[in-house]
């Protein structure tokens, strides 16, 4: 089972391909329901070296960086064997 837990936003590397699908209304939208309702779905995360790379949740850690943040909740997940 997934353990949920606090990870440093500064740990977390987010590939170039996937910032080409952020839209930025949805991360407001977000920000907005993060802000009265707290985080309630964590992101997916992979450990790689010392730091994190975003697996699942995009929009997510960019509208808790917009409300100036320095953690978020997320799942540990293991990458995938090709």
């Amino acid at each position: 089972m997934l353990e949920k837990k606090s990870y440093p936003l500064s740990l977390i590397y987010v590939p170039i391909n996937r910032t080409k699908t952020l839209n930025q209304a949805k991360v407001l939208a977000l920000a907005e329901d993060i802000l009265v309702n707290g985080q309630k779905t964590p992101i997916q995360l992979r450990i790689d070296n010392k730091r994190f790379v975003l697996i699942q949740g995009l929009h997510r850690l960019e509208a808790v960086r917009a409300l100036g943040e320095d953690t978020i909740e997320a799942y540990l997940v293991r990458a995938r064997l090709h």
